[in-house]
Parts: structure tokens; C-alpha cells; sequence
């Protein structure tokens, strides 16, 4: 976790916001950051996780969690965290039955785009349970990243559909949170991402958007975060609050500065 966004947010493992869909965006650069910081995040505000893994092993989260503070091992034996690994989960459904029920079943199908087992699984996952167990606080699913499956052939349609089912569940019936990381290609000429990012975007109570430099690599700044936070009761005129940093990635942190005032400059 990052004290210093969580400053800039105004948030605190003790004051957790819920009913929210947050959207992570990079572009040009790596804003993989922004997804361990709200995994630590909102495992320390004692929430309960659902992570959908699309991009790296269990193993490298755990290595940049424990870094943070945090060792998700620990938070998955005791049923805090539920972890869908897609680069392992993709392989187990090749070599299991036709009719054996797995997340990521459009895999072996030759029109992707039926996302219902997904869907499934995270319902499962943090469905709430009586009795006995550990009373975690409001749930949280978090996606790293959707544009995995557009790879993979599944359409932008669907893909808004499956974060519409997982918004109604998580954010309005259960009262949590929902954060997903796109990437942007910068390609005008791809479609399918670029109705993904303004579907989700029109969607989104806040927006982080990590971009590289336009002047390229800098050894003391490795790039700018845009802050964009919708408050829907307010006019139109004043429900959009925007805000501009520059940022250097350290081992376990990020500094953030304003434009030009990064202390390798001053």
C-alpha cells in the first residue's frame, strides 16, 4: 500500500468507500502499481477479495504484496482473499470434462464470449456466509486486466456485460467494490478496446490513468497520473474534479509531485 496515493485519494484502511467501480488505465507505461497498491489496500482494510488474475502467476502478487506489507498466502488460507490464477486456470481447462463448470469455460469454445462461469465465480466467491466464519468487511473484486480478454477474442460487448452483472452484484447488492485495470493501446483503429475504456469510463466513479512521459524515459520520473473523480449528485458543471501528478516508482513506493517539481529537478 501506498500512503502517499492514499493521500491523494483521501483514503484510509479504516474509511473505505463502497458501492464504487474504479477504473485503472495506462498507457504507454506499466500501471500495474496502481493494482498491488488497491490489493494491499483493501486487504488491510479487512475486506473480503475476490481477484481475478488474468495477467501474472500467484507468485509474483505475493512477492510484490510482501513488499507492501502484506502476505496473501496468509490472506488466502483463511478465506479472505479468493484468487482466480488465469494463467494457470487456463491450462486446467483443457484436460478436464466438457461438462465440468470452470470460470474461464469460453476458452474451449470456438465463439468466445459466453462469460456467465466468470460471472459465477465471483458471485460464489463473495457471496456472504453464515455462521462461524470470519466477519470480513464490505466485498471487493478486483480484475488484473480486462484487456486479456479481448486477446483472447472476447468482445467488448461482453466484456461491459460481465462488469454490468459484477457492478449490480458487488457495488449495489452487496454494497462493495469494484476495480478493474485496462490497458490502452493508443490505437484509434482499435475498436473493441477503445468502446472497453469509454464504456467503463462513462461507468466509474473514479479514474486513475498512468501514462509515460511524452518526452520519453527519465531516470527520476517515470510518469504521470491523472486523478478523475465523479461525484453524480452534484450539477454536471461540478461533478468532474481532475487532477495531474508526476510519479517515481521506488522498491515498496511511489512519490508523487506535481508537473515539474520533481526534486531530481529543483
Amino acid at each position: 500500500m501506498f500512503p502517499e496515493l492514499n493521500d491523494l485519494l483521501n483514503t484510509a484502511p479504516d474509511k473505505v468507500e463502497q458501492g464504487k467501480l474504479t477504473l485503472l488505465c495506462d498507457a504507454q507505461t506499466d500501471g500495474s502499481f496502481l493494482l498491488h497498491h488497491f490489493l494491499s489496500f483493501y486487504l488491510r482494510a479487512n475486506c473480503k477479495v475476490c481477484f481475478v488474475a488474468l495477467t501474472q502467476s500467484f507468485s509474483h502478487y505475493s512477492v510484490v504484496a510482501q513488499k507492501l506489507g502484506v502476505c496473501l498466502t496468509t490472506a488466502r488460507e483463511r478465506g479472505q482473499l479468493v484468487v482466480l490464477e488465469g494463467l494457470k486456470s487456463s491450462v486446467d481447462v483443457f484436460f478436464r470434462a466438457q461438462e465440468e463448470p470452470h470460470p474461464l469455460q469460453f476458452l474451449r469454445k470456438a465463439s468466445a464470449g459466453d462469460l456467465q462461469p466468470l460471472y459465477e465465480f465471483v458471485q460464489e466467491a463473495l457471496k456472504p456466509v453464515d455462521g462461524g466464519e470470519a466477519a470480513w468487511r464490505c466485498p471487493v473484486l478486483l480484475v488484473d486486466d480486462l484487456s486479456v480478454l479481448l486477446s483472447l477474442g472476447v468482445g467488448a460487448v461482453a466484456v461491459l456485460d460481465l462488469i454490468h452483472y459484477c457492478r449490480a452484484t458487488v457495488c449495489c447488492k452487496l454494497k462493495g467494490n469494484l476495480v478493474v485495470l485496462v490497458h490502452d493501446s493508443g490505437d484509434s483503429e482499435d475498436v473493441e478496446n477503445n468502446t472497453l475504456l469509454n464504456g467503463l469510463g462513462h461507468q466509474s466513479h473514479l479514474i486513475l490513468r498512468a501514462e509515460g512521459l511524452a518526452t520519453g524515459f527519465c531516470r527520476d520520473v517515470h510518469g504521470q497520473l491523472m486523478i478523475l473523480r465523479r461525484t453524480p449528485p452534484q450539477p454536471t458543471a461540478q461533478r468532474e474534479r481532475r487532477l495531474t501528478y508526476q510519479y517515481k516508482i521506488q522498491d515498496k513506493s511511489v512519490s508523487f509531485f506535481a508537473r515539474g517539481m520533481s526534486p531530481a529537478v529543483l
